[in-house]
């Protein structure tokens, strides 16, 4: 009686490799780098950006949790405003791909998104119906620094860079 009530309790999933594979991919990381015009919107100045991200597995290690926050100005230098969004990720095993949502203080809408992991590459495309459609890239440069883009379509054939970023690990506790 024993063996067969056990094997009727529920049970929390276990982090597999998949998620292993993202360490590399969610640290904690610093960023200079430009906002291409109009990639803010229709007729937005071209902007720079410099921000942080603080992440860290969740859930007994199924997911990432990042908080990303960037604060952006004009060319000489005038404050614009402080992006902020919340993000997390993981391995979705029913869909067999990198799930993400995300939440940001543009919106306020939520974001969800579909990725995969290419050698040195991570890669997530929105997932929502219609366009515009969001693409974010990682890419690993070596064991501390990664270049970061960000990139949307309003085909499906044709992206276009909105920013792009050297991330560089930090050490300490981001902000």
């Amino acid at each position: 009686m024993a063996i067969e009530t056990a094997s009727q309790l529920p049970h929390c999933a276990i982090a597999g490799p998949e998620v292993a594979a993202l360490a590399p991919f969610y640290r904690n990381w610093r960023w200079t780098g430009t906002i291409e015009p109009g990639g803010m919107g229709p007729g937005s100045p071209e902007m720079i950006g410099e921000g942080r991200a603080a992440c860290r597995l969740i859930q007994d290690g199924l997911w990432y949790a990042c908080d990303f926050e960037q604060d952006q100005r004009l060319a000489d230098g005038t404050f614009v405003l402080r992006w902020q969004l919340h993000w997390v990720t993981g391995w979705d095993a029913a869909a067999r791909e990198y799930r993400a949502s995300s939440a940001d203080n543009n919106g306020p809408n939520l974001a969800i998104y579909g990725g995969r992991i290419e050698g040195n590459r991570l890669v997530y495309e929105s997932l929502t119906e219609g366009f515009p459609r969001i693409r974010l890239t990682w890419v690993l440069t070596d064991s501390d620094n990664a270049m970061w883009r960000n990139e949307y379509t309003l085909d499906g054939e044709i992206w276009n860079l909105i920013e792009e970023y050297v991330l560089v690990a930090q050490r300490e506790e981001a902000r």
